[in-house]
């Protein structure tokens, strides 16, 4: 799978996001109970295998159907199935899950209301959703991000699809949150390369790519001190918090009660 720096990989993202990522996914575990659970933008499927239990049932939905197939192939014969869908309109049956996670992907759509509505329609009566998404403040310049959300903005558009709507914060302690700034700091230096903000005015294609190409040139020289398990960083140094400010690293959402 190619390196953009969106999909998690081991070995080549930051320990820190990777960490991130996965105390997200454990704290939509602790909260799940039996039934059938739907993970939309399931990449590899490394987490979502993850939820799979004796009385659980997993099914991960990703856009790339070799991504799809990938994740199959991985962890089919653990449970899980995959399928290739469009987070905004999955090929899905109303009420058919028990739980549905979102992690790290409403971000991405140029209108996550349609996304929103989706996992709505597609969670049964009593079920319970998750969306995990970058804290707006605190997310760094990514063309990949083209929606980022308050705390405040998060909250209004799930009450629209939700009867109940649970936003926390998902953050680092000091040890984490240092290796987010410093790539924060790198990141900010590479900007001020292009001081007169040529790289809007590029064909999103073109921005993308370049993003992409900065990214792994990142991500390769700091491996030896940020990747691979170098930093020692792992999600026991994540926690969900009832306060939130601007360096609040993630929004962390609970919905019940779907009105779609």
């Amino acid at each position: 799978m190619k390196l953009t720096g969106e999909r998690p990989i081991e070995g080549e993202t930051p320990d820190s996001l990777l960490a991130l990522h996965a105390a997200g996914y454990r704290e939509v575990r602790a909260r799940l109970g039996p039934g059938r659970l739907l993970d939309v933008g399931c990449g590899l499927g490394d987490e979502s295998v993850g939820f799979t239990s004796s009385d659980r049932s997993v099914v991960g939905v990703d856009y790339d159907p070799a991504t799809a197939a990938a994740a199959v192939r991985a962890h089919g014969r653990s449970g899980l199935e995959a399928v290739c869908g469009d987070g905004s309109r999955l090929g899905l049956r109303d009420g058919a899950f028990d739980a549905v996670c979102s992690s790290h992907l409403i971000e991405h759509f140029v209108d996550p209301e349609l996304h929103v509505r989706e996992v709505s329609r597609v969670l049964a009566d009593d079920g319970t959703a998750f969306f995990l998404t970058p804290n707006a403040p605190a997310d760094f310049e990514n063309p990949y991000h083209v929606y980022l959300f308050t705390p405040e903005d998060l909250r209004a558009t799930l009450r629209r699809h939700f009867g109940s709507v649970e936003v926390l914060g998902l953050d680092a302690n000091e040890t984490a949150k240092a290796d987010f700034e410093q790539r924060r700091a790198m990141a900010d230096r590479l900007l001020r390369l292009d001081p007169l903000g040529l790289r809007h005015r590029l064909p999103r294609q073109a921005f993308v790519w370049l993003h992409a190409t900065g990214r792994r040139l990142a991500y390769r020289y700091t491996s030896t001190s940020q990747t691979g398990g170098s930093s020692g960083i792992t999600e026991a140094d994540f926690a969900t918090t009832d306060s939130i400010d601007e360096t609040t690293l993630v929004l962390f959402a609970v919905c019940r009660q779907p009105l779609d």
